[in-house]
């Protein structure tokens, strides 16, 4: 049996240096004041294991899996603490272990991490039969007979929020190969569409690719594309994330692109770290390391080829605030570049959002797996978009754009518009008339 803690270069574990500079940043903590809910405690629970100290126990499998993995302890520690490489090891060893092995638990476990989410096919063909359920009245109907007591009462709480699906996917929308019609092309980059992104924000990857277009990029866009592993990697499965990780390196020539775009916060910070997730491999560690220099985010990538400004005025001001997804500000350090594309975009104006640092309670699954915890955060999160006034929402991740939107409606506020910030840049484009 592999210890993923003790395996870990030292350095790493005992690189905490205990201030407490991580501890007001930390949703749990703030929570419930307890040390082990936070990351310097879960920290030296990790260095316990690795040190042969303590065991790994239900007892510390459960904390690990308390914690969102929002990372905001990344960005404020002044010592450079990896915690992202600490956090997902000590769920791998949790995992490992079996501590917190259950016949329900194991079953969802292989259901969506090694059978759904590993055969993109059979996802789309799940997303095809969910909005074949969602459109033909069956779900009002399943709704209003009352059926759905039956369920267990976390299922029957969770039905309710299940995302609506899109008519059309990424691959119906988007062309393998498009070229700029009107501008010069002045780069060759490949779009990633996604998982949860393609069955229900296909069009923005649509988006996505037109901005693209717009600044000079040829987009390729390949079929039928693979998880990036991401799920697998933040929930213990190690092993599945380095195989999700190869069919991405197998699938692009690197060589002809200048960069990887993602679009989706979660994907993109764990698509920068397959050179040290296969840095043992030595079939693939040299591509990984490619990989990872090419990885951007959109908004990362638009900045950096100094993107074009919107032309024209707007017919009226948009009231717009902004939500920092966890892995797009602490996971990539991409905050201002966003900023700089709302604010570049004619007739809107940016409200700041409190707090918009703070995680929303999404957090991959974690809304899922922890609703309560969960459902406060979202509700903080819910309660300061509102008092912004925004009609607008800026998201720049699926989850996110999910949890806010949900938090939203149960306000009584689905007024309000969530929206990508690049999908709002692809309104002004459009919006200029005839290009």
């Amino acid at each position: 049996m592999s210890s993923y803690l003790k395996d870990l270069d030292y350095s790493v574990v005992q690189q905490c240096m205990h201030c407490g500079m991580c501890l007001p940043t930390c949703p749990t903590y703030r929570e419930t004041g307890m040390e082990k809910n936070s990351p310097r405690g879960r920290i030296a629970l990790m260095r316990a294991v690795a040190d042969d100290e303590l065991e790994v126990t239900k007892a510390f499998g459960e904390e690990m899996y308390y914690c969102l993995g929002c990372l905001a302890c990344t960005t404020a520690c002044p010592a450079g603490v990896n915690y992202p490489e600490l956090f997902e090891m000590a769920r791998a060893e949790v995992e490992e272990a079996g501590v917190l092995d259950h016949p329900q638990r194991r079953f969802w476990r292989w259901l969506s991490l090694q059978l759904i989410f590993t055969r993109p096919r059979l996802l789309r063909l799940i997303g095809r039969m969910l909005r074949l359920y969602q459109v033909s009245g069956m779900e009002s109907l399943v709704r209003k007979s009352g059926v759905l007591c039956i369920l267990p009462k976390s299922l029957r709480e969770l039905e309710p929020t299940t995302p609506k699906i899109r008519p059309a996917f990424s691959d119906e929308l988007i062309d393998e190969v498009e070229r700029p019609e009107k501008r010069e092309t002045k780069y060759r980059v490949g779009l990633l569409t996604g998982c949860v992104q393609d069955l229900i924000l296909a069009d923005v990857n649509r988006d996505t690719a037109d901005v693209l277009l717009q600044n000079g990029c040829e987009v390729v866009t390949l079929r039928n594309q693979s998880c990036c592993g991401s799920l697998h990697g933040h929930n213990g499965a190690v092993e599945l994330a380095k195989q999700m990780a190869r069919r991405h390196l197998d699938a692009w020539d690197l060589d002809s692109l200048d960069a990887i775009i993602s679009n989706a916060a979660g994907c993109g910070s764990h698509l920068k770290h397959y050179g040290p997730l296969l840095k043992d491999d030595e079939a693939y560690a040299e591509r990984a390391r490619q990989w990872d220099v090419k990885a951007k985010d959109i908004n990362e990538w638009l900045v950096e080829i100094d993107f074009r400004k919107p032309e024209g005025e707007a017919k009226e001001a948009m009231q717009v605030t902004y939500h920092e997804a966890c892995h797009l500000c602490h996971g990539q350090q991409i905050t201002q570049q966003p900023r700089s594309i709302l604010n570049s975009i004619p007739g809107l104006e940016l409200n700041e959002l409190k707090d918009s640092t703070l995680c929303c309670g999404s957090a991959g699954i974690y809304n899922i797996t922890q609703p309560e915890q969960a459902g406060k955060l979202q509700d903080e999160k819910v309660a300061n978009i509102v008092d912004t006034c925004a009609t607008v929402t800026a998201v720049a991740n699926p989850g996110c754009h999910l949890q806010i939107e949900n938090g939203l409606k149960d306000c009584g506020a689905s007024e309000v518009r969530v929206a990508h910030p690049i999908t709002l840049l692809a309104e002004a484009y459009r919006a200029e008339g005839g290009d």
